[in-house]
């Protein structure tokens, strides 16, 4: 591939599907990576007849030595990534206490690990370029604990933090890193996660198109971070100054069925 070219995990629906929507409008390459095949198919046919290539890759990044393989098959290809974007990410609902272990250590993997070793192995070729951009999607979720999703909001934690101390690092470099944080996003990921029922989707959520947008916009800025609607940035300032057990409580509250 020549010219600009995106690489973004998670790509074959919601928030990574529409920010493929996004580049692909503005003439990026792309190298689309999701563990379904067809629907990364089904992405890819859509957005090449906009003019622009796209190579899939269907992968699980969550297994182990799965951001090497990528990265090597990239190489082999001569591919080279001007904007990464760490999009894929999963959360599961439940008591700690009772979620299976490959629950806990599948969303560590890939919330964490994986993101933190696809921006370890496609830095050095940026910053030779001092050129490039990373996006890595955390959550409003990582600005307070989570009861009843405690690792996934433990794990969208991490990215915030992480991402503000390498963008800090690389602040001379040329190279970007972008935080996003969503909120409540109407996607297929709520089903997974098994939380389409609790209050915080129930009062309302954002479409994945808007967030995109949202997104889109703050890593093609450089912004170091940013989070999507005025009323999720209200939340996240105003959880800084509330008592910790009072955020807890609160957060619980909204991560509680509706229906109860």
């Amino acid at each position: 591939m020549s010219g600009n070219t995106v690489l973004i995990t998670g790509a074959s629906g919601g928030i990574g599907y529409e920010l493929a929507r996004l580049f692909a409008r503005d003439r990026h390459n792309l190298v689309l990576v999701a563990r379904s095949a067809e629907k990364l198919a089904q992405v890819a046919g859509e957005l090449q007849a906009q003019g622009v290539l796209v190579k899939t890759v269907a992968l699980d990044l969550g297994e182990q030595h799965a951001p090497k393989f990528l990265l090597d098959q990239l190489q082999r290809e001569s591919i080279a990534i001007d904007i990464l974007v760490n999009n894929a990410g999963f959360g599961a609902y439940g008591e700690f206490a009772k979620m299976p272990e490959e629950q806990i250590l599948g969303q560590i993997n890939l919330n964490i690990t994986a993101l933190t070793e696809l921006t370890k192995l496609f830095l050095p070729a940026m910053l030779a370029r001092r050129s490039g951009r990373i996006m890595n999607v955390a959550s409003t979720a990582g600005f307070q604990p989570g009861p009843l999703m405690a690792v996934y909001y433990a794990t969208k934690a991490y990215v915030i933090s992480f991402s503000e101390a390498i963008g800090n690092e690389l602040r001379s470099s040329g190279v970007t890193v972008t935080c996003f944080c969503p909120g409540a996003t109407n996607t297929g990921f709520t089903k997974r996660a098994g939380n389409d029922k609790s209050r915080l989707f129930q009062l309302g959520a954002m479409s994945a198109e808007k967030v995109a947008l949202d997104g889109y916009r703050a890593v093609m800025e450089g912004r170091s971070l940013a989070i999507s609607g005025t009323h999720n940035w209200l939340v996240a300032q105003s959880v800084r100054f509330a008592p910790r057990k009072f955020v807890t409580a609160i957060s619980r509250w909204v991560s509680e069925s509706a229906e109860r």
